[in-house]
């Protein structure tokens, strides 16, 4: 492949290989090599730029949690041309909590947790990223809802004045990677019912999703059926009522051996004026990245996997409201 050293047969076979590398056979030595050095990472707790923040950072985790495991459940690519690829890769993580760092004191909880990282890839570098972690599963597997964990983390940094804000439009940085994804019908397709959907056509999901689908949303919550599909975006939209939806970035393939598929990132930012997932209606001004999976089959959407960071968006609403 085109902008792709030999020793890796495609795009999906580098992002595997490098990750297990990197944390599993404790190559952190190689992200010099392998993330540019002033490369941007956002996250939705805020943006690092340049590899140096992203070793600190892996090193920092793996003294947290040395057995930790990525296993690749799929890498959903593009390719850009000049500007290179984009993969978008979910993983299935394991891990025992087996030191001190930024979950507190050691507890020895095994956690199971989702991310999904969009990665630009240009000459065996990756030179542009967003990342999202499914926070909400981990600190509840850990004994704490995710506003308890975001009013702690609050005091930890120092306090609402001094502690490190959730990414919004304001905070990010210009991205190096420009690209908009491929035209594949699946993708289109993925885009258009989230557009519909949060568009308040909510009716949408009984004509669009297979009567019995498989739904993986934040916090580590597994759901069937179109019911359970209405309530998860019903409520995350009747928090936000007046958000704007807005997608970045879109994927469609359909390759040898896999169901079709897309993945999608976007972005709802809004305020929290209405009950719904986010409790009392907090009047804070929210932004949510998020960035989701689809499989379809012969009746429809048959599998959903969404990820957002709860913890992100709970510090957002502790910080207008005061009780931080």
């Amino acid at each position: 492949m085109t902008g792709l050293s030999e020793r890796f047969k495609d795009l999906p076979d580098y992002i595997l290989r490098i990750t297990r590398e990197i944390w599993e056979d404790r190559g952190i030595d190689t992200l010099h090599r392998y993330y540019g050095r002033d490369m941007p990472v956002r996250s939705p707790a805020g943006v690092v730029v340049g590899n140096q923040g992203v070793i600190a950072a892996t090193m920092a985790t793996l003294a947290e949690f040395p057995d930790r495991t990525l296993l690749g459940e799929d890498v959903i690519w593009s390719d850009g041309g000049d500007a290179g690829y984009l993969s978008s890769h979910r993983l299935l993580s394991t891990a025992t909590h087996s030191g001190d760092g930024v979950y507190g004191r050691t507890t020895g909880t095994k956690l199971r947790y989702r991310i999904i990282a969009d990665c630009a890839v240009r000459d065996d570098t990756i030179y542009d990223e967003w990342l999202i972690r499914d926070q909400g599963a981990i600190v509840r597997q850990m004994g704490q809802e995710p506003w308890d964990y975001a009013r702690d983390l609050i005091a930890r940094e120092g306090g609402p004045e001094a502690c490190v804000r959730p990414l919004t439009p304001e905070s990010d940085v210009p991205p190096v990677y420009t690209g908009r994804g491929n035209d594949d019908e699946w993708g289109l397709r993925y885009a258009e019912i989230l557009t519909r959907v949060m568009g308040a056509e909510f009716s949408l999901i009984e004509q669009t999703y297979d009567r019995a689908c498989q739904l993986e949303h934040p916090g580590g919550v597994t759901g069937h059926g179109r019911g359970a599909a209405d309530r998860f975006w019903l409520g995350l939209r009747a928090a936000l009522p007046d958000a704007w939806f807005e997608i970045h970035h879109v994927i469609g393939r359909d390759d040898p051996m896999m169901p079709p598929r897309a993945a999608i990132r976007w972005s709802l930012h809004g305020t929290h004026s209405g009950w719904g997932a986010f409790g009392r209606p907090s009047g804070a001004e929210i932004y949510v990245l998020g960035i989701s999976h689809a499989e379809f089959g012969p009746w429809g959407l048959r599998r959903e996997w969404v990820l957002f960071d709860e913890t992100a968006i709970w510090k957002q609403i502790l910080l207008k409201t005061g009780d931080a």
